[in-house]
């Protein structure tokens, strides 16, 4: 009987492109592999078939020959094609791809909606994580602290040391499964002897049973707590932002570690300073005549109190930058700047003298910048006329 063409086979034209060819072979081994069409003797012989049309049109070698030569091109090089066998070796890579994903790494068969072993229930796992929260104020967010937090937790069971036994007895293998927690079973099919492996009914996968639970867990081997846990909050931390405590969370399964504690941080708001990444602003009211003449000013920081001098002539809103002021930057010894803005007071319940002087002071101004103030009023009259 005289063989199909390999392009007729995957149901493809001549030219067509690698991804297409193997496009249309995965397509076709799903649909005809021997262990989803047990017993099924014709999908047996297509996908036979389409494995040797593919592994002759993804090997470039072999798909040039085919081209010029047709099936004489290629059955002194074919291997495995016309045996019958289903070995890996004559199929090419792409199916040994889904053979992985169809029975995993340990051989058990777990169709194509698992694609994988199955997971061993008895195996070591890591406790989940738990939660809390702390507020600070703004200068411990700024230089660091030590706080103290009460968090409860799932730890190990003091009666009985987290094995889930009562006192004086201890968990024994399970006859079941001898331990492992997992049940095989054997198959033969196409390939050979194929095992399943699933979880003990009995031990639910932990490979050991209690006979004589402990009376304080019921058996599980662990308790709720509560615990004061000392936390250490570094310099620079700002609000919102979450801070890990590695392996305080909840005791982890079949001797697994630790989870970790998460703590929410929130700093409560300064009426003085504000926070701008690692900067610190603050607002510095100063008077007129400093404005004017310029002064030594007194400037609070998370430091304590400095000494800046402003020049004269100074505008409102000018900001100034004090170097190394600010914030401490997390894990370093390097920090923000400080960064200061004028704010003008005007004065107000000026006695008769202060008038006096403020106005001449002003006229003296007003003859100074005459004929500036001047051109702009009689714009602004021009605009209402």
């Amino acid at each position: 009987m005289s063989k199909r063409d390999y392009y007729e086979v995957l149901g493809l034209s001549r030219g067509a492109s690698d991804s297409e060819i193997k496009k249309a072979y995965r397509k076709l081994a799903k649909k005809y592999h021997p262990d989803l069409c047990p017993g099924d003797k014709e999908a047996e012989a297509k996908f036979k078939e389409i494995s040797e049309a593919y592994e002759v049109l993804s090997d470039s070698t072999k798909k040039a020959r085919y081209d010029q030569f047709g099936h004489a091109g290629v059955d002194s090089n074919f291997s495995g094609a016309g045996s019958g066998q289903y070995g890996a070796g004559g199929f090419g890579v792409d199916l040994e791809d889904i053979i992985d994903k169809m029975f995993g790494e340990g051989g058990g068969f777990s169709g194509f909606s698992g694609f994988g072993g199955a997971r061993r229930s008895n195996a070591p796992r890591r406790g989940q994580n738990t939660f809390a929260s702390i507020t600070i104020s703004f200068f411990e967010a700024c230089k660091g602290t030590h706080k103290e937090v009460n968090v409860q937790k799932m730890d190990r069971c003091d009666s009985c040391g987290g094995t889930g036994a009562s006192p004086g007895s201890a968990p024994s293998k399970c006859p079941n499964c001898g331990g492992t927690g997992q049940v095989r079973t054997q198959q033969r099919t196409p390939f050979g002897i194929m095992t399943s492996a699933t979880t003990c009914p009995r031990c639910g996968g932990k490979g050991q049973v209690i006979s004589n639970p402990c009376s304080s867990c019921h058996g599980t081997g662990r308790k709720s707590k509560s615990k004061k846990i000392s936390v250490n909050i570094p310099a620079g931390i700002d609000d919102g932002q979450t801070l890990v405590v590695s392996g305080e969370g909840n005791v982890g399964s079949n001797g697994g570690p630790y989870g970790d504690l998460n703590i929410a941080i929130t700093v409560r708001p300064d009426p003085l300073f504000k926070r701008h990444g690692f900067d610190i602003l603050c607002d510095i009211p100063i008077t007129y005549a400093q404005a004017v003449s310029g002064a030594e000013l007194v400037v609070p920081t998370i430091d304590g109190k400095v000494k800046y001098n402003i020049p004269e002539g100074t505008q409102p809103g000018t900001t100034f930058r004090l170097k190394g002021k600010g914030v401490s930057r997390l894990h370093s010894h390097s920090r923000g700047d400080m960064l200061i803005t004028t704010i003008i007071e005007v004065p107000r319940n000026l006695n008769e003298k202060q008038r006096k002087l403020i106005k001449e002071f002003d006229n003296s101004l007003d003859e100074k910048n005459y004929h500036k103030r001047k051109g702009f009023f009689d714009r602004i009259k021009d605009m209402f006329n």
